[in-house]
């Protein structure tokens, strides 16, 4: 499976990046994804059947993006959803082209697959040891090695594979994290004779950045945060705005509910939340394993639906560190074709 173009639309959730998107991304040459984390917030039954109104909501989006592109699909799909299994084997039933799967370990990913089936399986990760450990488990337990890695750095937008403090250590930086990660897979590549894929993620906003991570060896990048202020991008007009109207010291870090770090725009629910006002919730349906719903100050999947929808008195908008770069609002060819120009300047 060879993308025209390599880039990777990274899977944006609370249902930021659905069909729409996605499509569009993978019409333009590119891989188009669709984030599987609480894809059934429109479906009625959401709140009474959470994991049939995911299951069906997941199938009818990987359905209409494949009515609107013969490109590569993928799903974004994260270890912490407590109905990981049910959507990989959604994504896999329908068979969707790529399966990303970050926040956590993908250890046990290759079990839902079988020989017949083409969908490939990409892990994210933060770390070159996080990958080789990856590696290693599915040689000696399914072996199979990922088609694929992303590594995910700490400049990306929502949660983040890194403790606070190691954020802004340039130790942890993308720039040093792409060759570590490269180097962990080669053991894993000469005794397979197979390649591995690294793709660079987490701050990659120009054609000059994708330019750059290409001399130290990536042979792919997942952007995500610049497709948010995309004609096509599956949020609402004022989700978009909240990127336009961003200032760089908007962009904060934040510590969520889940028990990670996430990078998100500052806004009034936000400094409500820092000053320790609490948001009363219910949860009916405890969609992230890590989350200690009864201890937290508000329900992050909540906030997340209401951002989406353009509610961000009630919510906010996840972000990667350069969302305040956004001036307008232009089509995804447009986008791809800026890119494109940027990468040439840089490469000349």
């Amino acid at each position: 499976m060879t993308a025209k173009l390599p880039i990777i639309q990274g899977g944006m959730g609370v249902c930021i990046s659905l069909s729409g998107l996605a499509s569009a991304v993978a019409n333009e040459g590119g891989i188009g994804v669709i984030a599987a984390a609480c894809i059934g917030m429109n479906e009625p039954d959401f709140y009474s059947n959470f994991l049939e109104a995911n299951i069906r909501a997941l199938k009818n989006e990987i359905r209409k993006a494949r009515e609107l592109t013969k490109g590569i699909l993928g799903v974004n799909i994260m270890v912490a959803l407590s109905n990981f299994a049910d959507m990989v084997r959604t994504a896999i039933d329908e068979g969707i082209d790529i399966i990303f799967s970050g926040a956590g370990l993908p250890l046990n990913l290759p079990q839902f697959s079988k020989d017949t089936i083409k969908t490939k399986l990409v892990p994210i990760v933060s770390s070159a040891r996080a990958a080789g450990i990856i590696a290693k488990r599915w040689s000696e337990r399914y072996n199979c090695l990922p088609d694929a890695v992303v590594v995910e750095g700490p400049m990306a937008g929502g949660h983040l594979g890194f403790k606070e403090q190691t954020i802004n250590d340039p130790e942890y930086s993308l720039e040093k994290l792409v060759p570590e990660v490269i180097q962990a897979l080669k053991p894993f590549e000469e005794r397979y004779k197979k390649t591995i894929p690294v793709i660079a993620a987490g701050g990659i906003y120009t054609g000059a950045d994708i330019y750059r991570f290409f001399q130290l060896g990536a042979s792919g990048v997942q952007m995500a945060t610049r497709f948010v202020t995309t004609h096509e991008c599956d949020a609402s007009v004022k989700f978009k705005q909240a990127y336009l109207d961003s200032r760089k010291e908007d962009i904060v870090i934040i510590n969520s509910p889940v028990g990670m770090p996430g990078r998100a725009i500052k806004n009034a629910f936000l400094d409500e939340v820092s000053q320790g006002k609490k948001k009363p919730f219910k949860c009916p349906y405890h969609c992230i394993k890590t989350c200690d719903y009864k201890a937290s100050p508000y329900c992050i999947s909540l906030a997340l639906m209401n951002a989406k929808r353009g509610n961000l008195t009630h919510g906010f908008a996840f972000a990667g560190a350069n969302a305040y770069r956004a001036k307008g609002i232009i089509s995804v060819k447009e986008l791809i074709e800026t890119l494109i120009e940027e990468y040439k300047d840089a490469s000349r």
